[in-house]
C-alpha cells in the first residue's frame, strides 16, 4: 500500500495491491471457519440413553482440573498438561494432600472428599 500526494492536488490518493487484499480476506475467512468448527467441538457428554444412574462407570477417568490446588474436577481427556508445572506444597485445594479425590458422579465429574 503507498500513499500518492501529486502536485496540485489537494487530496491524498491510496494505492493498494488488489491481490494481497484478497489474501488477507480468504486468510480471515479461514481463521473465522476455523474457530467456529473449534467452539463447535466441544467433547461429548456422557449420557445414557435409559437414564439409567451410570455413577460406577469404571471406564471413565476424572482427574484434577488444573496441576495445582485444583477445586473442580474433569474428564481425562480434558486434563491439563502438568510436565513442567511447579506447585507449592502447600495444602490448600480440597484435593491437596489427600483431602478428596475425583470420581465420576451423576454424569459429571466431582470432587469427593476422603474420609
Amino acid at each position: 500500500m503507498r500513499i500518492i500526494k501529486k502536485e496540485g492536488i489537494k487530496r491524498f490518493r491510496i494505492e493498494h495491491n488488489k491481490k494481497l487484499f484478497w489474501i488477507i480476506i480468504l486468510l480471515i475467512i479461514a481463521l473465522i471457519i476455523l474457530i467456529y468448527f473449534i467452539i463447535q467441538n466441544k467433547p461429548n457428554q456422557v449420557v445414557d440413553n435409559n437414564n439409567n444412574n451410570i455413577n460406577n462407570d469404571k471406564n471413565i477417568k476424572c482427574v484434577p482440573a488444573t496441576c495445582c490446588h485444583a477445586k473442580e474436577c474433569v474428564l481425562s481427556e480434558q486434563a491439563p498438561d502438568c510436565s513442567k508445572a511447579i506447585c507449592s506444597m502447600v495444602c490448600s485445594g480440597p484435593l491437596d494432600c489427600s483431602a478428596g479425590h475425583c470420581e465420576f458422579i451423576n454424569n459429571k465429574c466431582e470432587v469427593v472428599p476422603s474420609k
